[in-house]
C-alpha cells in the first residue's frame, strides 16, 4: 500500500520572506527575537563579511534600511548565527562578528561604541570589550559585545584611538595595558610585550 504524500507547499525562505515577516514583527525598537522559537528552515545565502557588508546570493545589499531590518532580527543560537521571525529561523553565514564598531566618544568616564548600523553601546559590565590575538601573527582583533551574544569588530581606526586613550593598569597579578570604561578596566596586551 502506498503512503499518501502531503500536498502541502514548502517554500524555501527567501530575503523578501523574511523581510516581510521582521517588517510585520516590527513594533518600535528592537523585535523580542529571544522570545521566538519557530522552526529551523535551512539556511539562506546570505553572509556578513569581515568588513560588515551583508550579502545576498552572493550580491551586497544595496539598502540600509533592509540591511538595518535584517540586523534587528539576528540571534546567535550556540555557534550559528540565524534571521528570526515569528513564523521562520534561518541560518546565515558570518565572516567574524555580525557587526563593526566604526567610532567611538568619551563620555564622562564612559567610551560609547556606535556601530556600521546604528546601534551603540557604552563598554562597561554589560558590555564588555574583549582583544583575541591570532595565534600566527598575533595580531589583535578587538571586540564590544552589543547585544544578546552579538559583538562587533572594533575597526582599525577606533582601535588606534582606543590606544591612545589606553593606560597600564595591574590586572589579575600581571601588568596591563588597556583602556577604562565605566569603572571597568579591559586589557588588550600585557604591558611587558610593548617595553
Amino acid at each position: 500500500m502506498a503512503k499518501s504524500m502531503s500536498t502541502q507547499k514548502i517554500v524555501t525562505p527567501s530575503a523578501e520572506s523574511i523581510a516581510q515577516s521582521a517588517r510585520a514583527a516590527q513594533k518600535g525598537g528592537l523585535p523580542p527575537v529571544h522570545l521566538w522559537n519557530p522552526p529551523h528552515c535551512g539556511h539562506i545565502d546570505m553572509r556578513i563579511a569581515r568588513d560588515g557588508t551583508w550579502f545576498y546570493m552572493g550580491t551586497p545589499i544595496g539598502r540600509p534600511e533592509l540591511v538595518r531590518l535584517f540586523s534587528t532580527i539576528l540571534r546567535k543560537d550556540g555557534d550559528e548565527y540565524v534571521l528570526v521571525t515569528p513564523v521562520e529561523r534561518v541560518g546565515i553565514t558570518v565572516d567574524d562578528a555580525p557587526f563593526v564598531a566604526v567610532d567611538f566618544e568619551q563620555k564622562d568616564d564612559a567610551l560609547v561604541f556606535e556601530t556600521n548600523l546604528g546601534d551603540f553601546a557604552q563598554a562597561g559590565p554589560e558590555h564588555p570589550i574583549r582583544v583575541v590575538r591570532d595565534p600566527q601573527t598575533n595580531e589583535p582583533s578587538p571586540y564590544i559585545h552589543i547585544r544578546a551574544d552579538l559583538e562587533a569588530l572594533i575597526d582599525r581606526k577606533s582601535f588606534y584611538r582606543l590606544v591612545d586613550v589606553g593606560e597600564h593598569c595591574e590586572h589579575e597579578g600581571a601588568e596591563w595595558f588597556g583602556v577604562r570604561s565605566a569603572g571597568i578596566f579591559f586589557p588588550i596586551i600585557p604591558s611587558a610585550e610593548l617595553r
